[in-house]
């Protein structure tokens, strides 16, 4: 048990050293490198990588390497993407963005296989049940991981508040913050306070030491999973073929189900896209300054944490219905809310109000979604999550790919439209299910969606 757990803790620690670098520059894209929007361009182009990687690169690479070399070569892409960001260009960013789209599907895919590979072998060793173990090795992972979105934030903060050049934003540049932002302005305000280079690359030194020593940490401390155990156990986690694969995420599209819950998992993306490449730039940078925009998302990430813990432990109190709800209402609530709020810096508790509220649905989407695919399409888990993933990051992808062309206004309007027609599509498959199966409880528990629950924060 004591060499299981220290593994586990091994990975943990190492994606959250990963993800403290990557989910830090994720939420500084759209105002460090806002010319020309080359900060958003490149994070839409992260996702279409990672659909693309999602579907072909995790079977192959963990039979090939085996699951303790794929998270170690997988996380190399990940630094590639912040040294990208030393010298940001269209030839450094876009490429380091495929790079890492590429890298993210079978690090997760790899984590996901050698923690269950774990928690399988150690239940057969000590004759308890697999599936209790698993769910523990998954549950300690997500309490270390989840709190890396607060320390890379926390980071980024401490480092632009050392900025000599404090900048005061006039009232008159204050008029183009918010919803109805002056496209062409904005890029004049947030320019003149960009904090010094000198700062920028110390931030981005921080973040590559943190992903090097992620990777160091693997290499060194992670015990390579006896090949023939992992064969066997890959047997059960795998489908054969990357084609067969591909085929399954496609005819499983044949179950109305799935058709139907399409622009709730799109809506995921959208969401989390809006919050990290529009909220930060529109509302925080232009009217607070950069140095807040960290402060802000460890708003979001702490209250997101929380709320995912407490929700999966309610939910089989409360039904999922009643939770769907509760995000729909907040997450409407504040759409409106940030249509009509102009901005200002002497107003500095509203701008945390949002991503407290923002993380609280974000919360009920991610458990309550995951949830969802894991208890309707039990029998075919494999291709019912990798819709998920294709879903969800085709909402990013669309989100961070609109986000330079279209007025903020614009962008809110798209998100209640999106949400309004999730609710009404994720409310026909509650009907189709009740109608299948009546006299059951709605109240469901939350299942082991685990793997999958904080994968779209890569």
């Amino acid at each position: 048990m004591e060499r299981n757990l220290k593994n586990v803790l091994v990975i943990s620690f190492g994606f959250l050293f990963l993800f403290t670098a990557y989910g830090g520059l994720q939420s500084l894209q759209s105002s460090l490198n806002s010319e020309e929007g080359l900060g958003v361009a490149s994070l839409s182009i992260l996702y279409a990588a990672l659909i693309l990687s999602s579907m072909f690169l995790p079977p192959i690479l963990i039979k090939k390497l085996g699951c303790k070399w794929t998270i170690a070569i997988s996380m190399c892409c990940y630094i590639a993407f912040s040294l990208g960001n030393f010298y940001a260009s269209w030839y450094t960013l876009i490429p380091t963005s495929v790079i890492l789209g590429l890298g993210g599907a079978p690090l997760w895919s790899a984590k996901c296989t050698y923690l269950t590979i774990a928690g399988t072998s150690y239940a057969e060793k000590a004759g308890k049940n697999a599936k209790d173990i698993i769910n523990q090795y998954f549950g300690v992972f997500f309490l270390v991981f989840q709190s890396s979105g607060i320390w890379g934030n926390l980071i980024s903060s401490l480092i632009f508040s050392q900025s000599s050049t404090k900048v005061e934003i006039s009232e008159e540049d204050l008029a183009c913050c918010g919803a109805y932002n002056c496209l062409a302005d904005t890029t004049n305000t947030t320019d003149s306070a960009k904090p010094s280079h000198s700062l920028i690359y110390t931030l981005l030194g921080v973040y590559t030491a943190s992903g090097v020593l992620a990777v160091l940490l693997i290499i060194i401390f992670l015990d390579q999973i006896k090949s023939d155990q992992a064969e066997t156990e890959k047997e059960k986690l795998e489908i054969p073929s990357f084609w067969s694969t591909f085929l399954a995420t496609f005819q499983h599209l044949k179950d109305k189900r799935q058709c139907l819950l399409i622009p709730l998992t799109m809506y995921s993306g959208f969401e989390q896209g809006f919050l990290s490449g529009d909220y930060t730039k529109a509302y925080v940078t232009c009217a607070l300054g950069i140095q807040y925009v960290g402060y802000v998302m460890i708003c979001f990430a702490a209250v997101n944490s929380l709320c995912s813990l407490l929700f999966g432990k309610i939910s089989q109190f409360t039904g999922r219905k009643l939770l769907f709800a509760l995000a729909t209402v907040t997450n409407t609530a504040c759409i409106i809310a940030l249509l009509l709020w102009k901005p200002h810096p002497k107003q500095l508790a509203v701008f945390f109000v949002f991503p407290a509220l923002w993380g609280l649905s974000d919360a009920v989407w991610q458990t309550q979604t995951n949830g969802l695919y894991g208890i309707l399409f039990e029998k075919h888990k494999e291709a019912a999550f990798a819709n998920y993933r294709l879903w969800e990051s085709l909402g990013f992808v669309i989100a961070f790919g609109y986000s330079t062309k279209l007025q903020v206004y614009i962008k809110l309007y798209i998100l209640l439209s999106v949400l309004v027609l999730s609710v009404v599509t994720y409310g026909a498959v509650e009907c189709l299910e009740a109608k299948s199966s009546p006299g059951t409880p709605t109240a469901t528990k939350k299942e082991n969606g685990g793997p999958l629950t904080q994968e779209t924060h890569m």
